[in-house]
């Protein structure tokens, strides 16, 4: 998913863009005067609307396969060519001209962007007491690993729960079915991971329904010795479709909530020859974190009981524009309280 190409800690590093992407790369894209897509199908996920994404941008395409260019974005400077040689040869172009002219001023460009990013980053709130946050969940393998891991994902909230919080030092270290939404992916993407890199530890961030999808997969880890992570965010249901039924459909939920006590996956995993630990509140988290990475014999599976009416924000509802992205109830307490506490209701 190129995340980890360019450091998530890099200062010119603004982030996954697209439907669940950050306010400031999804912006920042659309009010741009020029894009460069490297390997990029310029899909819905990204542009959202198309016919409104990024009017005014030049787009320079380049991509190894000629028929992905032009498909959705009409471009203006199409390049067929594989990504490396591409960069490798743009790069001797602008180096010359740089020298020449000298470099360019984006430094009200870049005070614009460190300025959405103040005010718009990823947000939510845990409570001491409260609900335990899957983002929260999330942040802390991020804290805990310091990047120094290979991270799975399934399909839904929890895979842009993981790519929004978890921080990314190089390349091939988020590994997810992207486009295609493979349900299930995680456990055995997370066995493959670890297959081809058993010096690093691998955690897959799953979801309940991606989960039991794919389960029988820790037999293939029992008996193959393939020791990896998974963590449950357990929302008990399809919490990306529940989203979507409660946004846009008045709540007329159908066939997404389960049962959070079947299976039990504690039990389960240890059926099945693995470790199986439980977390139910937030002071919880950190320990059981640093319980499963001690463990480096045998699977961990982790059930993690979170909020399950926790949604996942940002969001650019479906063929919306990019424009249109909702932020989420944090912001909008934020409003109201800077509101409440302005005089006379100004800000």
């Amino acid at each position: 998913m190129a995340r980890g190409a360019l450091p998530d800690d890099h200062e010119l590093c603004l982030g996954m863009p697209g439907m669940h992407g950050n306010y400031t790369a999804v912006t920042a894209m659309q009010k741009s005067d020029l894009l460069v897509g490297l390997g990029t199908r310029f899909d819905d996920r990204v542009t959202g609307k198309l016919s409104a994404f990024a009017p005014d941008a030049k787009i320079i395409h380049a991509d190894i396969d000629p028929a992905e260019i032009g498909k959705n974005r009409a471009v203006d400077v199409p390049i067929v060519g594989d990504a490396l040689s591409v960069i490798t040869d743009l790069v001797g172009v602008l180096e010359p001209m740089i020298e020449e002219r000298g470099k360019p001023d984006y430094a009200t460009w870049i005070s614009t962007l460190d300025e959405w990013r103040r005010l718009y980053p990823y947000k939510y709130s845990q409570t001491a007491d409260g609900p335990l946050k899957p983002e929260f969940v999330v942040e802390k393998i991020g804290e805990i690993t310091k990047g120094d891991a290979i991270y799975v994902g399934g399909v839904g909230q929890h895979q842009m729960w993981a790519s929004q919080y978890l921080r990314f030092k190089r390349p091939n270290t988020w590994i997810n079915s992207g486009g295609s939404g493979t349900m299930g992916y995680a456990v055995p993407g997370a066995m493959g991971a670890k297959v081809g890199r058993p010096d690093l530890a691998v955690w897959a961030i799953d979801g309940d329904g991606c989960f039991q999808m794919t389960c029988q997969e820790l037999a293939t880890m029992t008996t193959e010795n393939i020791p990896v992570k998974i963590a449950i965010l357990n929302n008990a249901s399809l919490g990306m479709v529940r989203q979507w039924q409660e946004l846009f459909y008045a709540e007329r939920y159908s066939q997404v909530h389960y049962d959070p006590e079947i299976p039990n996956y504690v039990r389960l995993a240890e059926a099945y020859g693995a470790v199986g630990l439980r977390c139910d509140s937030a002071d919880e988290v950190e320990p059981t974190i640093r319980k499963a990475m001690e463990i480096t014999d045998k699977t961990v599976v982790i059930d993690f009981r979170v909020d399950p009416m926790e949604k996942c924000y940002p969001m650019v509802p479906a063929g919306a524009s990019n424009d249109d992205i909702i932020l989420g109830p944090e912001f909008e307490k934020a409003h109201e309280d800077v509101l409440h506490d302005s005089p006379e209701g100004v800000i």
